[in-house]
Parts: structure tokens; sequence; C-alpha cells
């Protein structure tokens, strides 16, 4: 399941929090803020995901992610690359090393990153 891009900006600010008080929320945005009707709006749509959980603290609550940050963006970038490079891994690096413009110190610690992983297989 997607977040759409408000439920992910909340989501950001939630992974670097890690749990916080809708006042908190609230007060991470970026101005101009977002109603907090618009943010319990949101969480309740990311609860409806199972995306957020929260712990009821007196009568507030305190949200947490459920979903991690590294799992969210894997399960994105493996869509990606399924829908726009035809579920190739090859074809999306050989887009994202010509299209990005990485230094060549860049594409060095890469080849060194894949050298890696090629041992420990």
């Amino acid at each position: 399941m997607e977040l759409s891009n408000s439920e992910e900006q909340l989501m950001q600010i939630l992974w670097k929090k890690e749990k916080a008080f809708m006042k908190e929320l609230l007060e991470a945005y970026p101005e101009p803020k977002p109603a907090l009707t618009t943010v319990a709006t949101l969480l309740k749509r990311m609860q409806d995901k199972n995306f957020v959980g929260y712990v009821q603290e007196g009568r507030s609550r305190e949200y947490f992610p459920k979903v991690t940050k590294k799992s969210y963006f894997s399960k994105q970038m493996n869509g990606m690359i399924k829908s726009f490079f035809n579920d190739s891994a090859s074809q999306f690096a050989s887009f994202f090393t010509e299209e990005s413009n990485l230094s060549e110190k860049e594409l060095k610690d890469l080849r060194k990153l894949i050298d890696e992983k090629l041992k420990d297989k």
C-alpha cells in the first residue's frame, strides 16, 4: 500500500521523531503549517493503512510509525523498478548512473558496494 504525498511528508516527521504527540507533529511542519484537522485526518488514514499506531496517554495520543523507513523505501524502489524498468535492476542501474551525474568517486563507491555484495553471495 502506498502513501499520498501529504501522508509521506507526515511519515517523514514520524520516522525522524520516532514517536510524537499531535502538538509535536504540527510543530515539526514547515510554514505554512497545516490545520490540526488536516493532520488528524492524515493520521487516521495512515492508521487505516496500518502505517501508524498510537498509545493513549490520558486524553492525548502518542503516535508512532508501524513501518520502518527502510522497509517503505525498499517497497517503493522495488515497485518503481518493476513498473518503469521491466523488473530489471540492470536497466535501473544503467538509468541511475547515466541520469544522476555521479562523480567518479561516487561511481567507484558504487562499484565497491557491488563488489562487496558479490563477495557475500
